[in-house]
């Protein structure tokens, strides 16, 4: 496609909805959370069931861990979207907060639903709670991954105009070509982490100090996401925090990239 002097690459919109059964929309949003699932079940137990690991659970705990976790995903990443991007239109629409089928979900909010499920699980069973969230830490880039492609599919989150040779139109949309920055994130966010985060786990001792591999994937996930908010169009709802360009994107990946700093200096420097 060519507009007003700018190349682009025409893509026509696939329907949010990837097939139905029995009257039910199967969104292409829930699949990519079923296949996070999956796949980073499978891997967890993979990397537990490795001679070096240092965490080990049986088939129960691992099976009330996923459900703590799904819980943590859900409830944290809805409720960090209410709180974060969208506060004013949910207090006056309080039901609207429950039809997470409108889309509005936040990763901020659902990492720390994530570990809030994760210390609660490792509690109640006198577990150390840092090395399950290190683990984690390794597969969680692979649902980041799966989340962003959701993303572009349903045409959520995407980027600002732009002249590059790979910018994007949707047929039908406005004919302004725009970063394809769902893309940009699952590329660096899902899988340049997640390749991190395995050489790390496989090839050091990290795993030996409980938390550091989690505050470096809080870092690590932090960097990323700043850099690629540099290409997303700011929520329309919240637009530039500042004069000079701040996202809320960046406001809380910042605070994150902190967290996750302190949390790796304490397990670094912890006996």
């Amino acid at each position: 496609m060519y507009d007003g002097g700018r190349m682009a690459i025409t893509i026509n919109p696939i329907s949010p909805v990837a097939f139905s059964v029995l009257g039910i929309d199967i969104r292409w949003y829930a699949l990519a959370y079923i296949a996070a699932f999956i796949v980073g079940y499978w891997l967890f137990m993979r990397l537990m069931r490795r001679s070096n690991s240092v965490l080990s659970l049986d088939k129960k705990q691992m099976d009330d861990l996923l459900t703590a976790i799904i819980i943590g995903v859900i409830a944290g990443g809805r409720l960090g979207y209410v709180l974060f991007y969208d506060f004013g239109y949910f207090l006056t629409h309080p039901m609207e907060i429950f039809a997470v089928w409108h889309g509005g979900m936040s990763f901020h909010g659902g990492l720390i639903g994530v570990i809030v499920a994760t210390f609660l699980f490792a509690h109640r069973r006198k577990i150390n709670a840092w090395k399950i969230l290190d683990l984690l830490a390794v597969v969680a880039p692979i649902g980041l991954f799966f989340g962003r492609i959701a993303n572009f599919i349903n045409r959520e989150v995407m980027g600002r105009p732009t002249d590059v040779p790979w910018a994007v139109v949707f047929n039908g949309d406005t004919p302004i070509p725009r970063h394809p920055s769902p893309l940009y994130e699952a590329t660096t966010e899902g899988l340049l982490l997640f390749v991190i985060m395995y050489c790390l786990y496989r090839y050091t001792n990290l795993r030996q100090r409980p938390g550091a591999l989690g505050g470096i994937m809080g870092m690590g996930y932090a960097l990323f996401r700043m850099f690629c908010e540099l290409f997303r169009a700011p929520d329309a709802q919240i637009g530039f925090l500042t004069s000079w360009g701040l996202t809320m994107g960046q406001l809380l990946s910042m605070l994150m990239f902190f967290a996750g700093f302190a949390i790796f200096v304490f397990a670094i420097r912890k006996k």
